[in-house]
């Protein structure tokens, strides 16, 4: 849990002023922290993304799959270093690229945004491989995993500003969870926390506290997950690259409620429902 005695953490505290009624008072806040994360190969200049300080052995590992550019046994270490300006994330693999062949990124990378600063257009929509057919969830265990989410952030608790991404088991206990100023950070933290721990993506599903954009689909198809809820929105291209690559896509999932936009037969115990989207709500 965030102790907000301890400074760090993801977190900082800072001076307020509170109004209540019209009378003022000073106090302080926890506020997420948010800083440039420098990703480099091998030396080589590859991405700034702005992103919380926590997890990142595991936002490299996850990040270098999804961006295409390393899988678990390419990497043979990760050097993290602080410096005035934010954090050097260094991965070096045991077969280094030379020259132009690492593809350095324009942009820095906001925490809100997937493809700042890739270079090409064809960059931006990946159309990840099919993902395998998994385990068949049960909706009970869905709604188990998302009833326990919220008490499983305690970043989000003390700040109200990150998202999560969680993994859970096929029986709907929540496995790891982490957190991030980003969505995508947060998923990749997560993706590479699984790699790291050895977690077959085929055997349980995934959660994420945000829209489910068309980055969180590729990013989770990528992985091998087959099932991925989101407590908010799917946009149009996120459903059609899930119906494409055969991943089960959730939307506004909470406890009683999801809308199933793509391949509901990861999903047992459902009745049959009007096509997905009919009456949907905004979020």
């Amino acid at each position: 849990m965030v102790d907000p005695d301890e400074p760090g953490n993801g977190y900082a505290r800072r001076p307020v002023t509170q109004l209540h009624a019209g009378i003022a008072r000073t106090d302080s806040d926890l506020l997420a922290e948010e800083v440039p994360v420098a990703v480099s190969y091998d030396g080589a200049p590859f991405a700034v993304m702005m992103a919380s300080p926590g997890d990142l052995q595991d936002f490299a590992y996850g990040f270098s799959l999804t961006e295409g550019h390393a899988v678990p046994a390419d990497i043979a270490d990760i050097e993290v270093r602080t410096v005035l300006e934010g954090i050097l994330l260094d991965i070096r693999t045991r077969n280094p690229a030379s020259g132009d062949a690492v593809a350095e990124r324009l942009l820095p990378g906001r925490s809100g945004c997937g493809i700042c600063g890739t270079r090409l257009l064809e960059e931006v929509v990946k159309r990840p491989v099919p993902v395998p057919d998994g385990v068949a969830i049960d909706i009970t265990s869905l709604e188990l995993a998302l009833a326990a989410l919220q008490e499983h952030q305690p970043l989000n608790k003390a700040t109200g500003a990150t998202h999560a991404a969680a993994w859970a088991s096929a029986d709907g206990t929540l496995m790891l969870l982490r957190e991030d100023v980003g969505r995508h950070n947060a998923l990749d933290k997560l993706i590479g926390a699984m790699m790291r721990g050895g977690i077959d993506p085929t055997q349980g599903f995934a959660l994420v506290t945000s829209r489910a954009s068309y980055e969180m689909v590729t990013k989770a198809a990528i992985a091998g997950i087959g099932l991925l809820a989101a407590i908010s929105a799917p946009t149009a291209l996120a459903v059609d690259l899930a119906r494409d690559c055969g991943l089960t896509l959730a939307g506004f999932a909470r406890p009683g409620r999801q809308v199933i936009y793509s391949h509901p037969h990861r999903l047992r115990g459902q009745t049959p429902l009007p096509l997905a989207g009919e009456g949907a709500e905004g979020g």
